[in-house]
């Protein structure tokens, strides 16, 4: 059974079992405005939990994106690269990597969508 967590640098994670599928919240979407080019990692690296693995490129800013959890990248949405709009879709489409977690207790001290939500309430 999947479980979705989320950051305070407005990243969600879709997590199953061992794995991750990481990618960007709609407040981070919305913030960043027009979206004109993603930075991909490639499959293979390995990544420690507050690393940058990836860079979103709105006309208005560039940001980095962060990796909540220690692993080792196992996927990427080669898609993204042709079809930023795909972001704005739902889990199933819109994630950016897939990182197989060496620790998953470190998805113990996100929060789930509730939690997110009143967060994200505290910063309008």
């Amino acid at each position: 059974m999947s479980e979705v967590k989320y950051t305070k640098d407005h990243e969600w994670l879709n997590v199953d079992g061992d794995t991750a599928w990481i990618g960007i919240t709609t407040y981070a979407r919305h913030a960043l405005g027009d979206l004109v080019f993603i930075e991909l990692p490639e499959a293979g690296r390995a990544v420690s939990k507050g690393d940058d693995f990836a860079v979103v490129e709105s006309v208005k800013a560039a940001s980095e994106i962060y990796t909540p959890v220690t692993g080792e990248i196992t996927e990427v949405n080669e898609t993204l690269a042709d079809d930023m709009d795909a972001l704005k879709e739902d889990i199933a489409t819109g994630w950016i990597v897939k990182v197989k977690m060496t620790d998953a207790c470190e998805i113990a001290g996100l929060m789930d969508k509730a939690a997110y939500d009143e967060y994200v309430a505290g910063l309008e």
